[in-house]
């Protein structure tokens, strides 16, 4: 898969109609500045798509971002932000799991952990909803430009215990230096689109 254009569409606080609702869409999980929004505009190459912050926390409502005029990417607002009044956090997850529950054109999530860090149990309970339910998801381990090739070595291994998923399921990935990327586009791309790999070519 190749993305030639991305614009915003929408944010909202609960799922309901928009204009062009219908298409595809692939959603992306994580905990609170796990790297759901850097991740985005990598994807799409435009720094400015999707608002960013070192800030924990930014993403408060569910933002869909149109993609090649064929499918939504759709940024789910954080989890596991200690600091955010309970009742912040509470509305936090009746978006995401209302989201997930309700999306009739949800295709795929991509599950974002930090490979820095063992999963958390925010982490294994997002794994455990998505089985759960059946939702088709991939894991993504953001910020590998962090680690060394032999660090990575050493933590996906804690990451597959973590989440009782097997090594080539998970894709490292980096917004930095583009580790990933072309993988990540592929799995998108087929899980969102049925377009293999070797039809991109």
């Amino acid at each position: 898969m190749r993305i030639k254009n991305a614009r915003f569409v929408t944010s909202l606080a609960e799922l309901k109609p928009f204009p062009g609702q219908g298409l595809p869409e692939v959603a992306l999980a994580g905990k609170s500045n796990v790297g759901k929004s850097s991740l985005i505009n990598s994807l799409a190459n435009n720094a400015r798509l999707a608002r960013t912050s070192s800030e924990p926390g930014k993403t408060r409502l569910v933002n869909f971002y149109l993609v090649n005029g064929e499918m939504f990417f759709v940024d789910l607002p954080g989890y596991g932000f200690a600091r955010a009044p309970k009742g912040e956090r509470q509305r936090w997850a009746a978006m995401i799991e209302g989201y997930l529950e309700r999306s009739e054109h949800l295709k795929h999530v991509l599950h974002l952990v930090d490979i820095r860090h063992e999963p958390t149990q925010e982490d294994r309970m997002m794994t455990e909803y998505l089985r759960h339910y059946d939702i088709p998801f991939t894991v993504v381990a953001t910020k590998a430009d962090k680690l060394s090739r032999a660090q990575r070595g050493r933590t996906i291994p804690a990451i597959c215990r973590g989440l009782v998923v097997q090594p080539w399921e998970i894709i490292a990935y980096s917004s930095v230096d583009g580790t990933g990327r072309e993988q990540l586009l592929d799995r998108i791309g087929e899980a969102a689109l049925g377009v293999t790999p070797s039809e991109n070519e």
